[in-house]
């Protein structure tokens, strides 16, 4: 009697990479440590880590501060053209690709034989056109934050060493969905997440934020005190892969919703001078479905009403860069520690800074705890425990 057929395995599935701003890695290496995923290494960008396909959908699920995953498909040495193309012809393209959907390549040279990009990126098109049987409809990797539905395809050389890539998010990571109103020099929901995650928040404690603008970071909190996962609202670009598997992501989506708190379990209080920026940060709490766990309020600085028990004030005042002048920022820094001082001692602040000689006009012993960039600026997430006594007078 013959031996059944035995079943074909299944592929194996690639390494990923969870990319970030620098600065940013240790907190998404956390954040996959709690998602029961291990890291396998850390490097300035990104954290890379393995797993299923579903450790890849769980990925783009649940990281608050990742800004795209990617599966890392293929690596190879590519000297000269000959061999880009032959090795490009044998990488698993119709795994996450298919002829019918645009395909965009974003390619960077650098240190290597092969160095003029838009020849690679040729070379490589045409070997992707050779696999699937019919050329992909092109599409032009312009703005890295543009999403026009098209799947990215990243090709990177270094050293002659070739990189192939495949985004599995679409849409940077923070587009959660919620915020189509900004007030000005907007904080990526990104962003705003590492600097609570960074802080050490505790969400069952208050959080306060008197400069919110659109309310980025008081949403974050709602969403992040209330478990509700940050990719649970939107589209991926691995749902329309060749293997995708449907029936796994429904199940991780009910199995994510059933984890979602009913309400906030503290305080999350936001305002802002500006009556434009509290209608933009109600808008965007009312998408986010989290308009009922913050209490915005236009009101000045040093009219803020903190709750009564001891929580955090999570803020990113203006730089003086892009926003507001910086001798004019004087005062409003020192006022923040005054305020702080006077009506949240023993709180944690924390908040987003540009310049150390702000900084010190808060009178407060800030110290370091994150340095990435927003919108290009360098900047880095300082906090401090609010004194109970004037021992950190303002600076002169």
């Amino acid at each position: 009697m013959p031996a059944p057929a035995r079943r074909a395995p299944a592929p194996a599935a690639p390494p990923y990479f969870a990319i970030t701003a620098p600065g940013l890695e240790a907190l998404t290496a956390a954040e996959l440590v709690a998602l029961g995923i291990t890291p396998l290494g850390t490097e300035v960008g990104g954290v890379s880590f393995g797993g299923t396909p579903g450790t890849l959908y769980r990925a783009n699920l649940h990281l608050r501060t990742a800004t795209r995953v990617i599966a890392r498909v293929g690596e190879f040495e590519a000297r000269h053209f000959a061999d880009l193309e032959k090795k490009s012809k044998q990488q698993p393209w119709t795994d996450f690709l298919t002829a019918k959907r645009p395909v965009k390549l974003r390619v960077t040279c650098k240190k290597s034989k092969l160095y003029h990009s838009d020849a690679v990126a040729q070379r490589i098109s045409g070997a992707i056109a050779h696999v699937l049987g019919s050329a992909p409809v092109a599409a032009k990797p312009d703005d890295e934050d543009d999403d026009d539905g098209a799947q990215l395809v990243i090709a990177r050389i270094l050293h002659d060493r070739c990189t192939i890539s495949v985004d599995s998010s679409g849409a940077l990571l923070h587009r959660r969905g919620y915020r189509l109103q900004t007030a000005k020099a907007p904080l990526r929901e990104t962003l705003a997440a590492a600097m609570l995650l960074g802080s050490g928040w505790n969400p069952e404690t208050p959080l306060l934020d008197p400069m919110c603008g659109a309310g980025t970071i008081a949403i974050e909190g709602a969403l992040l005190a209330r478990r509700i996962a940050p990719g649970s609202r939107r589209e991926f670009a691995f749902i329309q892969w060749p293997r995708f598997d449907g029936a796994l992501w429904q199940r991780m989506l009910e199995a994510s919703r059933e984890r979602e708190l009913p309400r906030a379990p503290a305080p999350i209080v936001a305002s802002d001078r500006d009556a434009g920026a509290i209608a933009a940060a109600t808008a965007n709490a009312e998408r986010a479905g989290v308009a009922a766990d913050i209490e915005f309020s236009r009101r000045a600085l040093s009219a803020i009403t903190p709750p009564a028990a001891p929580g955090w004030i999570v803020t990113n005042p203006p730089y003086g860069v892009r926003v507001g002048d910086k001798k004019a920022l004087r005062d409003l820094y020192a006022q923040f520690g005054n305020v702080a001082r006077r009506s949240c001692a023993g709180w944690t602040v924390a908040m987003l800074s540009a310049s150390a000689e702000l900084e010190r006009q808060t009178g407060l012993p800030l110290e370091v705890a994150l340095k990435t960039r927003n919108g290009g600026v360098p900047v880095r997430l300082v906090s401090a425990v609010v004194p109970t006594t004037m021992e950190h007078p303002p600076a002169a």
